[in-house]
């Protein structure tokens, strides 16, 4: 067998593994879960056998790897990427972003937006226009970064009752998201260093009765009650449109929707 085989069944067989350990499987489980032997998958791992092309996707497909980090699978395996990027400028997106807009405008009259892999704003609904009610303007400057929007102390932070849980929630998922994504790191850490005057609890612990954490933000003489829901697209073959995060906030209270309408009226 060659040397720069041997390297190259090595490469993708450590990044199989630490996919796997990620997802806390034994190779027993992923075994199954692909339809193949655990001594077949045990010889990938440690570079005793080369797996195909196919066979690379059908992994990737089990452990649920996000297609940003298929193709370096595939390349490590000696394969050609199987996955374009194509930027949201390109006519080919026209189709996707149409759908876009006609989500984010059915919302209204609550707020709704949609960011890429990076949280930057992609694009918003005409009532996203009530969360950014006394922001800075540079912060509104494209391209518009969602995470530092709500976090700076500029942005949302200081209108946002339980910024603290909110702090923790969003800093935690960022954190998680640049464990595997380098381009995060720069942003985790600048948003890190952003002052809370808030305890950020290191564990959600629900209370009795809750049934999700609410975004609480005060306007005026109203404090308003949100709730939020993620969209993605399905079965995307474009690393681009599988990074789209739609983000639609529903009122928590009647209170907040009697009063989201009353703003909208005015």
């Amino acid at each position: 067998m060659a040397v720069s085989e041997q390297r190259k069944q090595s490469k993708v067989g450590l990044l199989l593994r630490g996919w796997r350990e990620r997802r806390r499987l034994s190779q027993v489980d992923l075994a199954n879960r692909a339809g193949v032997s655990a001594r077949h998958l045990s010889f990938l791992e440690t570079g005793r056998a080369m797996p195909s092309r196919a066979m690379v996707l059908r992994l990737a497909e089990q452990l649920e790897v996000p297609l940003r980090d298929r193709n370096p699978l595939l390349l490590a395996a000696g394969y050609a990427p199987a996955y374009e990027q194509k930027p949201l400028a390109d006519p080919a997106m026209g189709p996707v972003l149409g759908a876009v807009k006609q989500i984010l405008s059915g919302h209204d009259p609550y707020p709704a937006l949609v960011v890429d892999g990076e949280w930057n704003l992609v694009d918003t609904n005409r009532s996203f226009a009530l969360f950014t009610e006394g922001v800075a303007p540079e912060l509104l400057e494209p391209p518009v970064n969602a995470l530092r929007l709500v976090l700076h102390p500029k942005g949302m932070a200081p209108g946002i009752v339980n910024l603290g849980v909110w702090r923790a929630k969003l800093l935690g998922r960022l954190s998680r998201r640049a464990a595997a994504d380098p381009r995060l790191g720069p942003l985790y850490e600048e948003l890190l260093a952003y002052p809370c005057d808030q305890e950020e609890p290191e564990l959600d612990v629900p209370g009795l009765g809750d049934i999700c954490i609410p975004l609480q933000l005060r306007r005026g003489d109203h404090e308003l009650s949100f709730f939020a829901t993620l969209a993605t697209f399905g079965t995307p073959r474009d690393i681009t449109v599988a990074e789209l995060i739609i983000e639609s906030f529903f009122p928590a209270d009647e209170a907040t929707a009697e009063a989201v309408r009353g703003l909208n009226r005015s």
